[in-house]
């Protein structure tokens, strides 16, 4: 019984390091054929337009390049989190918003954030693309070398090089098999560290710069003050509502009460007309009351969960959403956190709702390794740029407070996918 249950284990092991390598060299194989094209595009783009800026077309044309080089760029950092578990932070100064083009070119430009991205591509489009397709080829060129030595090397020109091996003859022919399974087995281990060497190295150049502590502190000052603005106006907030609500309606209770008691012995019935619309205003005020209260923290947040939280967000919005919820931690993120993710959700849910034109929204909230990722998906129409009026800039300024980031892909046409991840400490 020990015996089988160790062979079962070991065979368990060979199919998951099967199954890895396999996975690697499919995505070593779509960065090899995305980082090339694409790096190429956005470094010859962002060249030409930056070139182009003392003659003025550049201060056109420079914001929409280099928004595209970062919506790249981010791409790229989802992918080196999600493929190689490698955690590139994204660190771009805020543009104003309503900012003209001279004021966002400039903006952009003395961005050490811009200028790495513009280092970054030639290196993806060298070394990430030759990392890319190692991880693509060392497992597949194995395969070569097993066909040559089942028959293959009949069809093949006399002297046909296999590596280093010259296949001549069905002996030399089972020699290129030999190699094959020898660069298989390396493979083996090589695949998946090739593709998380590629990240690496995106991450080496993306995530560093020698300003990189003074940025830091620098945006860990500006969303600290972002923080601060947005706790006063939501302060502001709720006294209005406070004040031009729920307050009135109590002192209209107040006076229909002291009328009430006017009439009870000169007039009843009009004592019971009143005493039922006093009723009906003290209702009112308690529902407004849960309204805000529900705005300032819901109480499905604190009693049952971030995901539950959704599915209840969801459940009041006009257009059908399927939420997903798979977190795999240990105990519950901060109630600062939960309510950062839970505003953030709402809010670009409400934007999917008003500006997309979608029919369908999914929504995944998935926590794993003290992060908590959530993606926003709809079928819209497309075109969501943050800081462009869409509400994404407010909910970009929240998820930094606590060094999460915000990632956006939404072409044209759609569909649209808006990205969250927050670092959270459990309780």
């Amino acid at each position: 019984m020990s015996i089988e249950t160790k062979s079962g284990t070991g065979r368990t092991r060979a199919q998951g390091r099967t199954r890895d390598v396999a996975l690697s060299a499919v995505r070593g194989l779509a960065l090899a054929f995305v980082s090339l094209p694409g790096a190429v595009l956005c470094f010859c783009l962002a060249v030409v337009s930056i070139a182009l800026v003392p003659i003025g077309v550049g201060i056109v044309t420079t914001p929409w390049v280099l928004t595209g080089v970062r919506a790249f760029a981010d791409r790229r950092r989802l992918l080196a989190a999600e493929w190689g578990g490698v955690r590139i932070p994204r660190v771009y100064r805020p543009l104003p918003e309503g900012a003209n083009p001279w004021a966002r070119t400039f903006g952009m430009l003395r961005d050490p954030a811009t200028w790495r991205d513009i280092c970054w591509l030639p290196v993806d489009m060298t070394a990430g693309f030759v990392t890319a397709l190692l991880t693509a080829v060392l497992p597949l060129y194995p395969l070569e070398g097993f066909a040559i030595g089942a028959g293959l090397w009949r069809v093949l020109p006399d002297g046909y090089w296999y590596g280093f091996v010259r296949v001549t003859g069905q002996t030399s022919a089972l020699y290129a098999a030999g190699l094959g399974a020898v660069i298989l087995l390396a493979a083996l281990r090589l695949a998946p560290l090739l593709l998380r060497a590629h990240f690496r190295l995106t991450g080496a150049i993306l995530g560093s710069g020698r300003g990189e502590l003074a940025e830091r502190v620098r945006v860990l000052t500006e969303t600290r003050r972002d923080a601060v603005d947005t706790s006063a106006a939501e302060l502001r907030r709720i006294e209005r509502d406070l004040h031009d609500g729920a307050q009135a309606r109590l002192v209209a209770v107040g006076l229909d009460l002291g009328t009430i008691e006017a009439l009870l012995e000169k007039d009843p019935a009009k004592a019971r007309e009143l005493l039922a619309r006093t009723r009906q205003s003290s209702a009112d005020a308690l529902t407004e009351l849960r309204d805000l209260v529900r705005g300032i923290h819901p109480p499905v947040l604190a009693e049952r969960g971030l995901g539950d939280a959704v599915r209840a967000l969801a459940l009041r919005l006009p257009v059908p959403v399927e939420v997903e919820v798979e977190v795999d931690l240990p105990g519950r993120a901060e109630a600062p956190v939960e309510s950062a993710a839970y505003f953030a959700v709402s809010e670009i849910l409400t934007n999917a709702v008003k500006h997309s034109g979608a029919d369908r929204i999914w929504v995944d909230v998935h926590g794993a390794e003290g992060r908590l990722r959530i993606c926003v998906t709809d079928n819209g129409r497309g075109g969501a740029v943050i800081g462009a009026g869409s509400g994404l800039a407010g909910v970009e300024r929240r998820l930094g407070t606590f060094d999460g980031v915000l990632a956006v892909g939404s072409p044209a046409g759609g569909p649209t996918m808006v990205t969250m991840e927050i670092p959270c400490a459990l309780s």
